[in-house]
């Protein structure tokens, strides 16, 4: 019986083990998902992620968050109904049976399990307990001078936000976002281009040094033949 009970026990936690490896490689797949946007990897899916993130922005700074929810659901389900009556008519036009249009989409399994939702609140716990301790280390002035260091930067913040709104830096910190991987990663290339040229241009320059040198130690009627 008790031997029963440990290899119970020690199946339970390898099912744990393996179930927290599934949610730690599910956060690693949408981590290295999200670097492959910002970096540009599929050119497609990062620019519709750049326009349909700057279109909410811009409609979030024009309209309420209440109007822009609605508006993206509404057009949303325009898209699935037409689709999906678009669909029935021409398998009924057909006489096929293809069955419901997304329902690969439906049969996905797109539930959040346990572990990835403690894992997620373990980390959010971490990094509030770390702002509430800063915090109350800033406030109460435990160090002078990391205290007016704060003081200093919410002076400056108080500045930008007469000029800035909120949304307006989300909507630069997106285009920043964005950007910066692509400029960069076209900067790299662009150096590395230089450097091959400068290569190219220092082998040439040493191979005609070379070739000079060779026809200088030829003979006189050798020289004029091949100059001629």
């Amino acid at each position: 019986m008790a031997a029963d009970g440990n290899m119970a026990d020690a199946d339970t936690q390898s099912d744990q083990v393996s179930s927290s490896d599934l949610s730690s490689s599910s956060l690693k797949d949408s981590t290295m998902s999200a670097l492959q946007l910002v970096y540009w990897r599929e050119p497609k899916k990062s620019a519709v992620a750049f326009g349909v993130s700057l279109l909410v922005l811009f409609a979030v700074a024009t309209l309420s968050v209440i109007s822009v929810v609605s508006y993206l659901l509404l057009a949303s389900l325009c898209v699935t109904i037409t689709f999906r009556v678009y669909k029935s008519v021409i398998q009924a036009v057909q006489k096929s049976d293809e069955g419901h249009p997304f329902k690969s989409l439906l049969d996905r399994d797109v539930s959040v399990s346990s572990e990835s939702f403690h894992q997620l609140s373990e980390k959010f716990l971490v990094y509030l307990n770390s702002f509430i301790r800063q915090s109350r280390r800033l406030l109460l002035v435990e160090d002078l001078v990391d205290s007016v260091k704060l003081a200093g930067v919410m002076w400056v913040m108080t500045y930008i936000g007469a000029v800035f709104n909120g949304i307006t830096i989300l909507i630069l910190a997106d285009i920043i976002f964005f950007t910066t991987p692509l400029v960069y990663q076209k900067k790299k290339v662009l150096r590395a281009c230089t450097q091959i040229d400068r290569f190219i241009e220092l082998v040439q320059t040493r191979m005609e040094e070379t070739l000079q040198k060779l026809q200088d130690r030829l003979p006189g009627a050798v020289k004029r033949t091949k100059v001629e």
